[in-house]
């Protein structure tokens, strides 16, 4: 065989097991390194509507867990106390002897400027005239210390309750709990005076003054009774469902002078007749001057304000009359309360037999005395423009069982007797208090005796029990 063929054949098979070693040198060297730098996971399953791109956060370590749970109850406790601050928050305070609205406002870190406001809102009603020691002011402050609201508790069954409006003013509520009335007999001899038969009996001084009141156009008390005349009085005393507010009232009397017998009864109508329905009181006049002034602001329990317009009520009538002007008692009554107020001037408040109160405001002068019993028509005071007025005029209110009601046509005590249709339901209505007052009953039509009593109509000015109520001290109805 030539030399060159085996060349060339040997040629071809060394080259062919060079491209063979070559071959797999390179399948080695690209299988080594995946093999050396492949690492196992654990693979994780995601949720279906999360991308496989995501990647859950770590979990927290214990530490970081109790550090979180301990800023949160840091911060929780630091709303809460902010939460409290902000709180309204009631203070109470007892008025005590001596005490001064200003005064009692002053401590308790209330400007001056807030209470004329309150005064302002007690103008129509005068709640807080009547406070006196034992009666118990809760204030109301928010977070800045500022007064939201003042409750004045008058008696167990009413608060006066003035809550601060949006333009810094002060609105007035009464708040009244349901109630109801128990009443008990109270009887007695004559010896002495009245006055101090009553007493003695377990009436007190102002029940004594009424009965006078009442039956005083029957008999004069300082001349007609003698020793060993007798009296029964019910007395009816207000009461909550768990207590008595301390009102009392004259629901029936009997008095024997001698072999005649007086009655009087309170009716529905908050008069009182005797047995037959014949009125024993006078009726009332409907103007308290005796010229009929025009009326400058009517009656308006509802009124609003015309320019802040929050509730700002007219209990009364103004009647134009001009500084100086007589004002009279337009009833029998007893005066209860005289005072001289920021806003409402100088006043005059008479009580009328429990159920009618009158009140006369911005007058120029007072006649009367707290105590002193006035007849129909007496002159009390005379007009004027006292308190915050824009010009004189008489402010003339009229309350029934303690609200306020026009004076101008509210019903009123101007008939002399029972009205025919209303008679027998009258009796129907004395039979009961008859009986408690150990009354047989069947009555004659008229009780024997001139009703007039046995000298003719008397007056009451020199009777003894208004002598006794006149004494200091004494007569305080409040």
């Amino acid at each position: 065989m030539p030399l060159k063929s085996i060349l060339t054949r040997r040629s071809r098979h060394i080259l062919l097991a060079i491209a063979a070693l070559c071959i797999t040198v390179g399948l080695m060297w690209q299988s080594e390194p995946t093999s050396a730098v492949s690492i196992p996971i654990q693979q994780v399953e995601l949720p279906a509507d999360q991308s496989a791109d995501n990647t859950a956060p770590p979990a927290p370590d214990a530490a970081e867990d109790a550090k979180a749970a301990a800023d949160a109850s840091t911060k929780d406790t630091e709303n809460s106390a902010l939460s409290r601050a902000t709180e309204p928050h009631p203070v109470a305070y007892e008025i005590q002897s001596g005490d001064t609205l200003s005064e009692i406002f002053e401590d308790h870190g209330i400007s001056a400027n807030t209470l004329h406001k309150l005064l302002e809102a007690d103008a129509e009603f005068l709640s807080l005239e009547t406070i006196q020691p034992g009666t118990t002011l809760t204030f109301t402050f928010d977070e800045k210390n500022q007064l939201q609201k003042l409750d004045l508790q008058m008696d167990v069954a009413r608060t006066a309750s003035y809550s601060r409006t949006e333009d810094g003013g002060f609105e007035h509520e009464e708040i009244t709990k349901p109630l109801h009335w128990e009443s008990n007999r109270v009887s007695g001899d004559i010896h002495g005076s009245f006055y101090a038969s009553g007493l003695k009996a377990g009436l007190d001084k102002a029940q004594v003054a009424k009965v006078s009141q009442l039956l005083k156009s029957k008999l004069n008390f300082r001349r007609d009774l003698r020793a060993g005349d007798t009296f029964s009085v019910i007395v009816g005393h207000e009461h909550t469902d768990s207590q008595a507010t301390g009102n009392t009232r004259i629901e029936a009397i009997e008095l024997h002078r001698g072999s005649r017998i007086y009655y009087a009864f309170l009716y529905s109508d908050g008069n009182y007749y005797d047995e037959t329905g014949d009125s024993v009181t006078p009726a009332f006049l409907r103007w308290p001057t005796k010229r009929h002034y025009r009326v400058t602001s009517p009656f308006n329990p509802k009124r609003l304000h015309p320019i802040t317009g929050r509730r700002a009520p007219h209990n009364g009538v103004d009647l134009g009359a001009p500084s100086g002007t007589p004002v009279m008692s337009t009833g029998d009554g007893i005066v209860s309360r005289i005072g001289n107020h920021p806003y409402a001037g100088k006043y005059v408040e008479i009580e009328h037999s429990g159920t009618y109160k009158t009140r006369y405001l911005h007058l120029s002068k007072i006649l009367v005395r707290r105590g002193e019993a006035v007849k129909r028509g007496e002159k009390i005071a005379l007009s004027g423009a006292t308190g915050r007025v824009t010009g004189p005029h008489l402010h003339f209110e009229l309350h029934v069982r303690h609200h306020p009601v026009n004076p101008l046509t509210a019903k009123i005590p101007t008939s002399a007797r029972v009205p025919a249709d209303r008679i027998a339901a009258f009796r129907q209505h004395i039979r009961p208090l008859l009986a408690r007052l150990n009354v047989p009953s069947h009555l004659p039509a008229k009780a024997s005796g001139n009703p007039q009593g046995d000298n003719g109509p008397t007056q009451a000015n020199n009777s003894d029990w208004t002598q006794q109520c006149l004494r200091p001290g004494q007569c305080r109805f409040n």
